[in-house]
């Protein structure tokens, strides 16, 4: 049997164990409406006829940028969910200067799309029906 102080012990770990998990779980549920948005934009954008993408962009928790493919829809092909989000909130913010806006998309965006974001100066990007981190877009 285990002394009071060895099970304190262990559930004590136990707990610190699970708070990762348990943080991860907090962050995801922050992340889900956004998520869900991406994959509304992606369903606007099949109904449409066009690639099955979306995104969106959002800055302090606000949705700025919205984003569906308009690749057949346009005959373009730079109107990937990603740029077409970013065109959007920079549209919407009257600025080309995106600091602090986080993008989420429903796959991960090609190196065209990266560079983009890069260049608009998006701080975060965030991939995928479970989102995954991309972290800071890059100038490939």
């Amino acid at each position: 049997m285990l002394s009071y102080t060895r099970r304190a012990s262990l559930v004590l770990l136990g707990a610190a164990a699970a708070a990762p998990a348990r943080a991860a779980a907090a962050a995801a549920d922050g992340h889900r409406p956004f998520v869900a948005a991406a994959l509304a934009m992606k369903q606007l954008a099949v109904a449409a006829g066009d690639q099955p993408y979306g995104a969106v962009v959002v800055e302090r928790g606000r949705i700025v940028g919205y984003g569906p493919s308009r690749v057949v829809a346009n005959s373009d092909g730079s109107a990937h969910a990603e740029r077409e989000a970013i065109r959007d909130a920079q549209a919407r913010l009257g600025r080309a200067d995106l600091p602090g806006c986080v993008m989420y998309s429903t796959s991960r965006p090609c190196a065209n799309c990266e560079r983009a974001a890069a260049q608009a100066n998006v701080a975060r990007m965030f991939h995928g029906a479970e989102p995954t981190d991309a972290g800071a877009p890059r100038r490939l």
